[in-house]
């Protein structure tokens, strides 16, 4: 009997392990999988005279001589932060200092706050902003909605406001490309509650959604739900999940999981891949 309860002990423990392995190996491979930069397109467009300056945190800042107004920019899930030296130098060049914050792993949703502390450090700017592309958008949001006092507006780029800032007193300019495939419609609709009265909006007519930036056609997107934890006393983003029920497999669950807590509609892709 003990030799009985020694091999299950194994058995589980081997299947544990296995599963860790799998799960860290995916995850792995997700966050080392993200759109880079077409270099070649950015130094054709921007030119070789054209400087910035790159922080120890790996941050890209463009600060003009007279510049009075700044952007904090959070860069799209996935995308390599210098695929949008093109826009922010376009914004340098119309006398805004601009700071494009460099993520982990590319994705904004691991450092939220990450803004912390940069309006500090260029005390001539009197005006702050801060924006994003897509997630980097709705993060940017959700670090304004705790910080309202230190800006004076948000920038959203195909992306859309989770946090309620419909009292805040700031201005707000939502934009997007009339064939974004990728940005979730009904998502954007249903958010724009969350903006103030007489926010600006502006679609670009053929604009898709990495219109902003330069590294390429977009054809996938990154799905979190923001759930409140309460050992961690707070709001969290992570991926949906879920458990299998009696009678499904893990494709079915994955379908009425994601369902379920996004109210999205998951179509696998043929080949499983």
């Amino acid at each position: 009997m003990k030799k009985d309860k020694k091999s299950v002990g194994r058995k589980i423990l081997i299947i544990v392990t296995v599963i860790v392995l799998l799960l860290t190996g995916g995850c792995a491979i997700y966050l080392g999988d993200y759109y880079k930069a077409d270099d070649t397109a950015i130094a054709a467009m921007v030119g070789q005279s054209t400087v910035w300056e790159e922080t120890d945190e790996g941050n890209l800042v463009f600060v003009p001589d007279t510049a009075t107004k700044g952007l904090i920019f959070y860069p799209g899930g996935k995308v390599e932060h210098s695929a949008y030296i093109p826009l922010m130098n376009a914004c340098a060049e119309r006398d805004i200092l601009c700071i494009i914050v460099k993520m982990p792993f590319n994705l904004a949703v691991f450092d939220i706050n990450a803004a912390d502390g940069l309006c500090g450090q260029y005390p001539q700017i009197e005006h702050w902003y801060i924006g994003g592309h897509s997630l980097g958008g709705s993060m940017a949001a959700s670090y304004l909605a705790d910080n309202t006092e230190q800006f004076d507006g948000l920038i959203l780029l195909g992306s859309y406001s989770t946090a309620d800032l419909s009292d805040k007193d700031i201005r707000v300019l939502s934009m997007y490309g009339s064939e974004d495939l990728v940005m979730n419609r009904e998502k954007y609709e249903e958010s724009k509650v969350n903006l103030p009265d007489g926010f600006s909006e502006i679609v670009i007519d053929g604009g898709n959604h990495a219109y902003f930036g330069v590294y390429g056609e977009q054809k996938d997107k990154v799905v979190l739900i923001r759930q409140y934890r309460y050992p961690l006393g707070g709001y969290v983003y992570e991926f949906p999940a879920g458990l299998v029920e009696d009678g499904e497999d893990m494709l079915e669950a994955a379908i009425r999981e994601m369902h379920e807590e996004t109210g999205l509609t998951f179509v696998p892709k043929e080949g499983g891949s």
